[in-house]
């Protein structure tokens, strides 16, 4: 294994806590502390109690790690053919 080399594991949001950071459970059962990646930080990607994510760590510390994307629940998207609703703005 390189010294470069991370490991991508997938779990679930348990708590949001401060700066940034995040309570994971992993699909193995292992609980870890995570943060936020810079570039969801960037593009201003909020993670919620209970969302998917995916979760890369170094070998040498397996209780942190760091969320570098937020899996898209498939009962929030919007159906084909749906406009958004827009207000109507009067002069």
């Amino acid at each position: 294994m390189a010294k470069e080399e991370l490991i991508e594991f997938e779990g679930a949001v348990l708590e949001v806590l401060p700066d940034r950071r995040f309570r994971v459970q992993l699909d193995n059962g292992h609980t870890v502390l995570a943060y936020t990646a810079g570039r969801m930080s960037k593009a201003r990607i909020r993670t919620l109690a209970g969302d998917r994510v995916t979760v890369e760590m170094t070998p040498y510390d397996l209780d942190r790690g760091r969320i570098t994307y937020r899996h898209k629940d498939e009962r929030a998207a919007p159906t084909a053919g749906a406009r958004p609703q827009y207000r109507k703005f009067r002069r």
